[in-house]
């Protein structure tokens, strides 16, 4: 991943590290809602909700699409999947690091 996809890596990391969103995101996983019925899923007032769905679709994580009257929200999982494969790069570079590690330590213990 090249330092183009910094700002929006960081808006999803940023994003994702609040409970609230990410259970919104859950939720909206299952099926597209309005952001009054996510709204009214959460013990909090709707301009809460409002901002938290904000920070999502900044994020690129979620967005909203006119259906009749009123707007659906919806996942957009691009989002998801580049900070996945940013999170993949560097699980295999510490798997990697750890195995090779461990072996020089075994390697270690061997040698009288």
């Amino acid at each position: 991943m090249g330092t183009n996809s910094a700002p929006r890596l960081d808006a999803v990391c940023g994003a994702l590290a609040d409970s609230t969103r990410r259970e919104i995101l859950l939720r909206l996983s299952r099926a597209p809602a309005s952001v009054g019925a996510l709204a009214d899923a959460f013990p909090i007032s709707r301009p809460a909700i409002s901002k938290h769905f904000d920070t999502l679709e900044r994020a690129g994580l979620v967005e909203r699409m006119r259906r009749g009257r009123s707007n659906l929200c919806e996942v957009r999982p691009a989002a998801v999947l580049e900070a996945t494969a940013w999170l993949e790069f560097y699980r295999t570079h510490w798997e990697g690091a750890l195995d090779r590690f461990t072996l020089l330590v075994e390697t270690e213990e061997e040698t009288p």
